[in-house]
């Protein structure tokens, strides 16, 4: 697939690499104040909305049903309700003693992880499929990479009562067996994509052709903070609830509010939802880890962040793996639910404000977070989660004594497939 240039590549190009001070404090400022997403769903120069016409007819009844239903009391009742009875939020903020006494920091853990279905997805995948049943669809269709935005649909559509098919590529549901045996339990149809690079950017192309087929009774329950107006500013209002508790949790348990937080970004729901109720706290240092798989050229990582360029994919102009032609990249990670070239349009308003700080953990880095964590903490994370903790503890040795929260967003269960070839067949040669 090509990147579609944007008429306003020029800005977006300017907005990374020649803005001043004066635009980026502009830029902050109406962040904080709650003007982005303008009226055209940008974010400063990022974000819009790049459809087909078929499909921009579906794009505006959803920015109608959002307008309407999202603040609405009796739709909020009944998300609140299910977030307390079904989803078992709020979830616990852990303090880590073990890790903190390794880094010589005090490490702090949201615990994602906890939620059910074993990450956070499900927080956007009850609300929308609320929001779905709201809007009078027929039926549902997701995409998933690391499988648990798949897990994540299946159970909400099974708890509103609406039949769901997710879309997987073949690669991803190799390495995430269990989930997709999780899906089909939960009554999902699972679609194996062969085609494209067959992980996440597949699956998602995949799934936007099967609501072009059907836009008027097809709801599109799409997991990251991607994708064209509304579902950046949708998913983030979803996920919020992470950050949200976490900053009050933070402050009962620590006294303080932390002085950095940290997550892991691929398209980067998780990340919004910790970051965006401390954007404003100026004194809090914000930190997103990307994948940076084997090596930081292209092709070799998943790091739009850290490594691309402006462009337009999947109906939004962000930060983008492509090649001077406009030729998406594949991306290399061993981490499933990191594996996508592009990045939420947020996300590079922040990175383009100079508010958030974007950088990369690679495979072995995460790999002995992974390792790290359990030995010292007996918690087994996703390996997304674990590029925040080796984000984390790299910028804990160099702030020595400091708060840090880490967004633990799912545990890894779901990557022991890909665990048995690595770490655990490691550590069992290492035992003899």
């Amino acid at each position: 697939m090509n990147a579609k240039m944007d008429p306003n590549a020029a800005l977006g190009a300017a907005s990374l690499t020649g803005i001043n001070a004066q635009q980026r404090q502009a830029l902050y400022a109406a962040h904080i104040a709650g003007k982005f997403p303008d009226e055209l769903g940008r974010y400063g120069p990022f974000g819009g909305r790049y459809v087909p016409e078929t499909l921009v007819p579906a794009h505006e009844r959803l920015e109608a049903g959002v307008k309407r239903w999202l603040r609405d009391p009796e739709f909020q009742a009944d998300l609140q309700r299910e977030l307390l009875q079904w989803v078992g939020r709020p979830t616990a903020l852990s303090h880590a003693p073990r890790l903190s006494q390794r880094w010589g920091a005090d490490v702090w853990l949201k615990r994602e992880d906890l939620a059910h279905t074993g990450a956070h997805k499900i927080n956007n995948a009850i609300g929308q499929a609320l929001l779905a049943r709201r809007l009078g669809a027929k039926r549902i269709v997701a995409e998933t990479g690391a499988g648990q935005h798949g897990v994540a649909s299946a159970a909400a559509c099974a708890r509103v009562g609406l039949p769901c098919t997710v879309y997987m590529g073949a690669i991803d549901m190799e390495r995430q067996a269990p989930n997709v045996g999780r899906m089909r339990l939960l009554g999902a149809r699972v679609v194996s994509v062969t085609s494209g690079d067959q992980t996440l950017r597949a699956a998602i192309d995949e799934a936007m052709r099967d609501w072009v087929a059907d836009p008027d009774g097809t709801y599109y329950l799409l997991g990251s903070a991607v994708g064209a107006h509304p579902y950046p500013y949708l998913v983030r209002e979803l996920q919020s609830v992470i950050g949200r508790e976490a900053r009050t949790q933070f402050q009962q348990q620590a006294g303080a509010l932390p002085d950095v937080v940290v997550a892991c970004v691929g398209g980067g729901s998780n990340a919004i939802g910790l970051f965006h109720p401390f954007i404003a706290d100026t004194a809090v240092a914000i930190l997103g880890i990307e994948a940076g798989g084997v090596g930081m050229g292209l092709g070799e990582n998943a790091a739009p962040l850290s490594s691309g360029r402006p462009g337009v994919l999947h109906g939004s102009y962000s930060m983008l793996l492509h090649d001077q032609d406009g030729q998406i990249q594949e991306t290399q990670s061993i981490s499933a639910g990191l594996d996508y070239p592009g990045v939420g349009p947020e996300h590079s308003l922040l990175l383009a404000t100079g508010r958030v700080t974007y950088e990369a953990a690679n495979d072995d880095e995460a790999l002995d977070a992974v390792r790290e964590c359990c030995a010292c903490e007996g918690i087994l994370p996703a390996l997304e989660s674990a590029h925040a903790l080796a984000g984390a503890r790299r910028w804990a040795a160099t702030h020595p004594g400091k708060k840090i929260l880490i967004g633990l967003s799912g545990r890894g269960d779901k990557d022991m497939p890909t665990l048995q070839r690595t770490l655990i067949a490691q550590l069992a040669q290492e035992q003899g």
